[in-house]
């Protein structure tokens, strides 16, 4: 079998690692093998932090649901809120009460107290 000469594949394939890794710094930029396996280890984040982001989200819009119940004592607790809310078949998602108790109070407060 005859030697192959890897020279322009071999090549587009490091110009393509080599522009993913515009941003990083130093060897990381610099050296093939470095930026290969920074390049893996972005990806490999960039897929867990979206589940991580998801998770933030949801405490973030829990903590400001809390904050407001128990600044306008619409509830004694956000569990008994929202197991309130579960009792009368009321399915708002937490992002939304989030808005509502940010932007519009009574209505937080209207909707806590509809029976």
């Amino acid at each position: 079998m005859t030697r192959t000469k890897r020279g322009y594949p071999a090549r587009r394939s490091r110009t393509k690692a080599r522009s993913f890794a515009s941003g990083f710094q130093g060897a990381h930029a610099r050296l093939n093998r470095s930026i290969i396996q920074q390049q893996i280890r972005a990806l490999a984040s960039s897929y867990g932090d979206r589940d991580r982001q998801k998770r933030q989200f949801r405490r973030l819009w829990i903590t400001r649901i809390n904050a407001g119940i128990r600044e306008n004592m619409v509830s004694s607790s956000y569990s008994r809120l929202i197991n309130n809310l579960y009792k009368r078949q009321l399915l708002i998602n937490r992002k939304i009460l989030a808005q509502i108790t940010i932007l519009n109070r009574n209505c937080l407060y209207v909707i806590s107290n509809d029976k």
